[in-house]
């Protein structure tokens, strides 16, 4: 009987690891073509597009992934000069906001190590009929600019996870 327990206990442990499949697998993650670090809920995607940024036009670089609905994205882009990625910060932050129909709820100068200027915002909306929340953290670095945003339904955002996303982002 003992024996039988004992080979038994190996499988039964197996088996309640092969079904154990955690919803949010932190990684760590560094950008090939921007200096940043940052830790990733499961592993993100990445595309580079052309984007307009209140008459800038820039390629910006998007690495993302989704969790349970809820986007963990960081954004990057070069702008012509120092001021004008200054510009950008604000204008992603306004375009975000604005493509939720969302309320800014808090804004604040943020302080981020090796930024020339960082705001973060916390501000809730609808988009699709459902309530939807943004935290962004929106920085500046010489000509370079960045986004780290975590966006989704307003009930499948917890703060943890919110919280250990923009945490980690680390400028390099």
């Amino acid at each position: 009987m003992q024996k039988r327990l004992f080979c038994a206990l190996p499988l039964a442990a197996t088996l309640l690891l092969l079904g154990c499949n955690p919803t949010y697998n932190w990684r760590d993650y560094s950008s090939p073509d921007a200096p940043y670090r940052i830790m990733f809920p499961a592993k993100p995607a990445t595309h580079t597009r052309a984007v307009d940024l209140d008459g800038m036009q820039v390629e910006m670089t998007m690495t993302a992934a989704e969790v349970e609905g809820v986007m963990f994205a960081v954004g990057t882009g070069v702008a012509p000069d120092p001021a004008r990625a200054q510009a950008a910060v604000a204008a992603m932050k306004t375009a975000l906001v604005r493509n939720i129909g969302a309320k800014v709820e808090h804004e604040s100068a943020a302080a981020a190590a090796g930024a020339d200027s960082a705001i973060d915002i916390d501000a809730v909306g609808n988009a699709n009929g459902q309530p939807m929340k943004l935290r962004g953290h929106f920085a500046a670095h010489g000509k370079r600019f960045y986004q780290v945003i975590v966006m989704g339904r307003a009930t499948a955002m917890t703060p943890e996870h919110t919280d250990q996303f923009i945490s980690s982002f680390t400028l390099l």
